[in-house]
């Protein structure tokens, strides 16, 4: 891989990269990579406070404010300054400009249009809308963006969930190329980690409604009453988390339940790794998966999902992997089932551990790498052919 040509990439974010939630995990994570190869990456994003990124400089090209959408908090640029973007632009000479999608008409709109026709765009998509609110915001959005889509070469999209809204939303076809996670370092720890003898069942995720942490905890009451020795461990943090410590201590399951807070990414796998279900019971929203990925590759025993669209492209191999966490009595007894069932359990993290492979760097990053080189190849051609017209 490192024999092939140096490219010079920018990583195009509206967002910051001062988190590592969500499509700032997947520029970060992108990037490391590419960087590893032997790529030139910078990462031209929103406000920000990372100055640079395993050896790539990170430009914080616009001022933004915090809103809500798709259920979840995120910043988006208010304004960005033209004359710093062209000075990025003419110093990074960039081979390949790889935008996250959808993207802002006041930041990420701003770098397309200013980039130059030597220059290769191609882009993914990362959302599946919650509701006609969200739905109807990307309809507006589209008409925003307006040229600037027709100077994309290429898109993919992290799931068949995030295509769908492509193709429905901006009538863009998008080949499926997933969120990349870094296996190696999340087997490789874990590894190294005992289970207890107990049932443990994990949440890690934001406490914010759409992740589904008070279903788990009314599912988890359920359970308790005829499984004793059970526990459940919820890490993260956010607005519900008061909510939630009072309808366990409603319950009366203070001893069962504990919140654990914000879990460090270099403690994820451990507490991963420990869980006999990992269970991630999102409500909504969910374009892909990747918390699921990373568990199943932490080695959790079982990796149970809301049965939404994102987490459907990636467990609906396996339905018994699927829940819908509203139903109360359902979900209560497929954990029973999943601690109980000890075949089944088997077999279900034989499947996680086959099918986890797909979404390793290594093999997405080449995906994405060959992404590139087919479209520069294809310019190159172009501009080779208007050439000798001329």
């Amino acid at each position: 891989m490192k024999n092939n040509p140096r490219l010079r990439i920018g990583l195009v974010f509206d967002d910051s990269l001062d988190s590592n939630d969500g499509v700032s995990q997947y520029v970060k994570g992108l990037g490391a990579w590419l960087s590893d190869q032997g790529h030139q990456v910078s990462y031209l994003v929103g406000q920000t406070e990372l100055g640079a990124w395993h050896n790539g400089t990170v430009y914080s090209l616009a001022k933004n404010i915090t809103i809500r959408f798709n259920g979840n908090k995120l910043s988006m640029p208010i304004y960005a300054n033209k004359k710093a973007i062209k000075k990025v632009l003419i110093e990074g000479k960039f081979d390949i400009l790889h935008v996250m999608a959808p993207y802002s008409p006041f930041m990420a709109q701003r770098v397309i249009n200013l980039a130059s026709s030597g220059t290769v765009v191609v882009g993914t998509f990362h959302i599946y809308p919650a509701g006609w609110l969200s739905s109807y915001g990307s309809g507006v959005l589209k008409l925003l963006l307006g040229p600037s889509l027709k100077k994309f070469s290429a898109f993919v999209s992290v799931s068949s969930a995030a295509a769908g809204f492509a193709k429905s939303a901006y009538g863009i076809k998008s080949s499926i190329v997933p969120n990349p996670v870094d296996i190696g370092r999340l087997a490789n720890t874990s590894a190294k980690i005992q289970r207890k003898s107990d049932r443990h069942i994990v949440f890690l995720g934001r406490l914010v409604k759409r992740k589904g942490a008070s279903e788990l905890i009314e599912a988890f009451a359920l359970l308790s009453k005829t499984m004793s020795d059970c526990r459940l461990s919820i890490a993260g943090g956010g607005p519900q988390k008061h909510r939630l410590m009072s309808q366990v201590k409603k319950f009366g399951l203070e001893s069962k339940v504990e919140f654990l807070g914000y879990i460090k990414e270099e403690d994820k796998p451990q507490l991963l790794h420990s869980a006999d279900i990992a269970c991630l019971p999102s409500l909504y929203g969910e374009s892909f998966g990747i918390v699921l990925v990373e568990a199943m590759a932490a080695g959790s025993g079982v990796v149970l999902g809301g049965d939404n669209p994102g987490y459907r492209s990636v467990l609906e191999e396996q339905p018994l992997l699927l829940v819908d966490p509203r139903n109360t009595p359902v979900f209560a007894a497929r954990l029973a089932h999943l601690l109980n069932d000890k075949a089944t359990a088997k077999q279900l993290y034989d499947w996680q551990q086959r099918s986890v492979k797909q979404y390793d760097i290594n093999v997405v990053g080449v995906q994405i790498l060959d992404l590139y080189n087919r479209q520069i190849a294809s310019l190159t051609k172009k501009s080779n052919n208007i050439a000798h017209e001329q």
